[in-house]
């Protein structure tokens, strides 16, 4: 039998970003920026509830000016 497991990632909408760079401010361990200011999301699942990633995510989320960003649960099969 196998096991499902939903893992969060941090995910961005090119067409909405506009480069701010925020995200890469606020996650720096999750996000880089490429020679524009886009990111450039690292695809490794955010961890626990209470992990630094994910705080460092939603702060993300919330601080991008454009939107841009979102955690979607994903179902990784075991």
């Amino acid at each position: 039998m196998k096991r499902r497991n939903e893992t969060l990632i941090l995910r961005a909408d090119p067409i909405l970003c506009d480069g701010f760079g925020h995200c890469a401010e606020l996650a720096p361990e999750i996000v880089t920026l490429d020679e524009w200011g886009y990111p450039i999301i690292s695809t490794t699942p955010l961890g626990a509830a209470r992990s630094t990633s994910l705080r460092s995510a939603q702060l993300a989320v919330r601080g991008c000016p454009r939107q841009a960003l979102w955690i979607e649960k994903v179902e990784q099969r075991s």
